[in-house]
């Protein structure tokens, strides 16, 4: 990564950013060397990622070809308008953003044991206050589902977290950013300010 300061290895701190982010996109390429992108919800499975879809299309036939992927996730933070620096200049406008990228080797599984687990963890992920079923091969209301529905296993090979809440900036360039986002109050710009000093 270019800006070494923007960078965060802690497993757990990508582990919860992850959990936090609804979709993301998957990069593949096909047999004609094209980039196919496509973006689709997520949860974090075993050394990876999973999600799901149909058992036939594009997506399933690039995969067979070469099972080589990339997946992208992005978040974003406070947009930080020029004339918060007091200027007339364009320059200092920007996006603080949160971002991962990983690659690694697609499978589709296969054992109806695994399917149901890896689709347990997408539902824990975007339905956490439970009221449905835990999917199971031996509940006769998921049979049809688990053998329908191809349930994709990213194995993330390499995998970077890029977050950028002005780690860059000095001191008081940071309490002056707090300062105007304080005043502007959104929901998003106090997570922002959150992150921000966390990292101050």
């Amino acid at each position: 990564m270019r800006r070494s300061e923007f960078n965060i290895d802690t497993p757990e701190t990508i582990e919860e950013f992850l959990n936090t982010c609804e979709y993301g996109t998957l990069s593949l390429i096909d047999s004609e060397a094209k980039p196919y992108s496509v973006p689709l919800n997520f949860a974090s499975w075993e050394e990876g990622i999973v999600f799901h879809g149909a058992s036939e299309g594009k997506k399933v036939t690039l995969i067979a070809h070469n099972p080589q992927a990339s997946f992208s996730v992005v978040k974003p933070y406070a947009l930080i308008p020029s004339y918060f620096s007091h200027t007339r200049s364009a320059c200092p406008a920007t996006q603080f953003f949160g971002s991962v990228l990983m690659h690694g080797t697609i499978t589709i599984l296969e054992n109806r044991e695994q399917k149901a687990d890896a689709l347990n963890a997408i539902m824990q992920k975007l339905q956490p206050e439970g009221a449905y079923e835990p999917l199971s091969p031996n509940n006769p209301i998921y049979t049809k589902m688990l053998e329908s529905t191809a349930v994709f296993y990213l194995k993330v090979d390499t995998r970077s977290f890029k977050l950028k809440v002005a780690q860059n900036l000095t001191q008081e360039r940071k309490e002056s950013l707090i300062e105007e986002l304080e005043k502007r109050a959104t929901p998003l710009d106090k997570e922002t300010i959150a992150l921000m000093r966390l990292y101050m």
